[in-house]
């Protein structure tokens, strides 16, 4: 198992080196994603809301809004509402949205309702981290799921809490990008390299002519671009579809502490280095005693508890790893050591400390 793990890392990164396109890696900087967010009320639950004994919020909620229609409770009113869940909502506005373009939505509860399966979502303004309302939505809540509960025993498939609205909001503001009013365009590289930059300045500059782009540092480049705002269009596309030779990225490790999963990338080298690794357990038993006295005599029955700890740890025999400068022989060399996936977190660490794995780690 141990086998398949590394030579399956094997064959997803040591493949041959291949172009890339600009696209790829980088974008243009001042045109991506806004979050969206606000606070809504679902409506038409079976029985599945809020407790509102608990979430007081709700019925609040409720009597603000039955207030704004011209019903107004009588005071002193408990309202005991089991087909309302208050929620939050949460869209991304992609760049270039215009007013009327439709965006899907996701609507989580907030409070302690069960399930928001066959709910409405009532209208609910969407606001930007500027405070201002971007866009409108409402809809019937798809959840992908299903539960049932009785007599104390419960089924869930699936999470039952949140769900989604396909096309379920409407921009109603545009958010103004740097795009068409710009006197000069800048691409952002997705990870600062300065080789990365100067290969893409270079790209451009044999395509479109001499001192086209120039490399700010090594995130930013700048284009200078047409002010036709057409085309620029047709100078953007042709940019995004160069091509450029984006091997020699600085070495990297990805370690996943919570899943175990090890990914390298093909700069990754190795020095000569001996690894000598063992496995420690401790197993902890508790076995119940009773303690019963003679028949005639004033004693009591005693119930105790008899505790048995072993600690046991495997000898791990001292093992020599070859220099490796291509991932092929860094992934041999960590096979030959017959650790687990969990066990490679400890030893890749341990070997970058000691200065014999030439890669950075990086943990997540």
């Amino acid at each position: 198992m141990k086998q398949i793990y590394l030579t399956l890392l094997l064959m997803l990164c040591t493949g041959q080196a291949v172009a890339e396109r600009i696209k790829d890696v980088a974008s243009l900087a001042g045109v991506r994603n806004n979050q969206l967010s606000g606070y809504g009320i679902v409506v038409g639950l079976d029985g599945t809301g809020d407790q509102t004994t608990q979430t007081p919020f709700t019925v609040q909620s409720i009597q603000s809004m039955l207030g704004q229609m011209g019903i107004n409770l009588p005071p002193g009113q408990s309202l005991q509402l089991k087909n309302v869940a208050a929620v939050m909502v949460t869209a991304v506005l992609p760049p270039f949205a215009q007013p009327g373009q439709p965006l899907d939505i996701t609507v989580s509860s907030i409070g302690n309702a069960k399930s928001l399966k066959g709910g409405t979502l009532l209208l609910t303004p969407l606001k930007g981290a500027d405070g201002q309302i971007y866009a409108m939505a409402q809809g019937n809540v798809v959840v992908a799921g299903a539960g049932a509960s009785a007599g104390g025993s419960k089924a869930q498939v699936n999470h039952l809490a949140a769900g989604r609205v396909p096309a379920g909001a409407t921009v109603e503001r545009a958010v103004a990008n740097p795009f068409a009013t710009a006197q000069t365009l800048r691409l952002e590289l997705f990870n600062s390299d300065f080789n990365v930059a100067r290969r893409v300045v270079e790209a451009i500059n044999n395509a479109l002519g001499t001192d086209s782009a120039r490399a700010l540092d090594g995130r930013l480049i700048e284009i200078a671009a047409p002010q036709s705002a057409n085309d620029r269009v047709a100078f953007m596309a042709k940019i995004e579809n160069l091509d450029i030779d984006a091997s020699g990225a600085a070495a990297k490790v990805i370690i996943n502490a919570r899943t175990g999963s090890v990914v390298m990338n093909q700069a990754v080298s190795l020095e000569p280095v001996a690894v000598a690794h063992g496995n420690l357990s401790v197993t902890v038993s508790s076995t119940p005693v009773v303690s019963q006295p003679n028949p005639f005599a004033a004693g009591q029955t005693v119930v105790t508890e008899r505790t048995d700890i072993q600690i046991s740890q495997d000898g791990g025999q001292m093992v020599l790893l070859s220099a490796g400068a291509k991932l092929a022989d860094v992934v041999k060399a960590l096979n030959t050591l017959g650790a687990t996936p969990q066990d490679l977190l400890a030893i890749l660490q341990a070997m970058k400390a000691s200065g014999a794995l030439r890669a950075e780690l990086e943990i997540i």
